[in-house]
């Protein structure tokens, strides 16, 4: 009995051993896979984290890329707006050379066209005082002599009638040649000064094109990089030099038609913008955002929306208005003394005035823009005096910041 009771109770301890064991046995290979589970999920954020990273690094990378590539664009654009500018510089330079010949030959063909009627006004005279008086011969007038020195007078006098007569058919013939051959340069002259025209139209929308990819590059390079502009030496040198040649020419036209050329006695200029504006870069040196550069600045640079109305800071002639490399539309103006003041980067369409024309102090003269080396739109404003630059801001009364 005890020997069964001994069997029966070890084969029960075994059975409540086996029963145990599972779940123990579970309960370890739970704990296990649970482990698993989380360092697998760990595992799993590291690496996640680790692609993020990386994904973060090469997106870093490629904007960085990016703005690089947006720097060299957009200096890049900018040589093809100096050199779209240059050639139509050039061809405006042919129009104007054009222009200038053709006007010389229209009025070469009005003054044969008025020699021309003078001369069939007298002509036409003779004619009348012949037919008031009757027809008479020159026989007639040479046999009622009433004597020998007379007739010698008579026949002196009909010579030259008959000369002039011959003269001024024969001045008349040559004179209709001439008209014909002034016509013809005329048609050949102004036909290609509008070819010329043709091609600066062209010029003109290139340049407006590269202008707005100019400005799209501007905003992705970066929202808020200010409104400066850059012009080189070279720039700044053709320009005073082409100044320099409109003043001396401009005076001498004006002399010749004994017009004033009005002349600075001192004093402080009038504001060139009259609305708010913000002083986005002072005269002296400055390293520049986009070329990295450290060079003179030789005006102000105020920030002001596009379209924002400019003013003559003083009375005088302008000796430049077009456009030119690095400044953009510009306009110059002489006042007189050697005292210049210069509006660059106007906008497209917004200069107002013309070369030659006389401005009073305070007169609309165009609007704020951003052509030419300019990130955003500004006036660049500058005072030269006998060609070199002074700090605008002694002319009007202020400090630079």
């Amino acid at each position: 009995m005890n020997k069964r009771y001994r069997k029966l109770l070890g084969a029960v301890l075994a059975g409540a051993l086996c029963l145990t064991a599972v779940p123990l046995s579970a309960q370890a290979s739970s704990q296990a896979d649970r482990i698993n589970r989380e360092l697998k999920q760990v595992r799993q954020k590291m690496q996640a984290a680790a692609k993020d990273q990386k994904q973060a690094e090469a997106q870093s990378k490629t904007i960085m890329t990016q703005k690089l590539n947006t720097v060299e664009t957009l200096k890049s654009v900018m040589t093809q707006i100096n050199t779209v500018g240059m050639r139509m510089n050039d061809v405006q330079s042919q129009v104007d050379a054009r222009t200038e010949t053709l006007n010389r030959t229209a009025q070469e063909l009005d003054e044969a066209e008025q020699r021309i009627k003078k001369q069939d006004e007298r002509l036409q005279s003779r004619m009348r005082v012949t037919f008031m008086n009757g027809r008479v011969s020159y026989l007639d007038v040479l046999l009622n002599a009433t004597s020998f020195s007379d007739f010698l007078g008579r026949l002196d006098s009909l010579h030259t009638i008959m000369n002039q007569d011959k003269e001024t058919l024969q001045s008349r013939k040559q004179e209709k040649k001439l008209v014909a051959e002034k016509k013809a340069q005329v048609e050949v002259q102004l036909a290609e000064v509008k070819t010329l025209y043709a091609k600066v139209a062209d010029y003109r929308a290139t340049l407006a094109s590269k202008e707005a990819q100019k400005t799209q590059l501007i905003s992705t390079y970066n929202q808020k990089l200010d409104a400066l502009g850059d012009i080189s030496e070279e720039q700044e040198k053709l320009l005073i030099e082409l100044a320099t040649k409109e003043s001396k020419l401009i005076r001498q036209k004006n002399s010749l038609k004994k017009k004033s050329y009005s002349s600075y006695s001192g004093g402080l200029l009038a504001m060139p913008i009259k609305s708010s504006y913000r002083l986005s870069s002072n005269y002296g040196y400055r390293i520049h955002p986009i070329t990295g550069k450290r060079k003179m600045h030789a005006g102000v640079d105020m920030a002001a929306p596009a379209g924002t109305n400019i003013y003559a800071a003083e009375s005088g002639v302008v000796i430049v208005a077009q456009w030119w490399n690095g400044y953009g539309n510009t306009i110059v103006i002489d006042h007189g003394n050697g005292l210049w003041t210069l509006y660059p980067h106007i906008l497209d369409g917004g200069i107002l005035v013309e070369k030659g024309q006389t401005v009073k102090r305070g007169q609309h003269i165009g609007e704020v823009g951003s052509t030419g080396n300019s990130t955003g739109n500004h006036l660049h404003f500058e005072v030269r005096k006998n060609g070199e630059p002074v700090n605008p801001m002694t002319y009007l009364g202020q400090k630079s910041n």
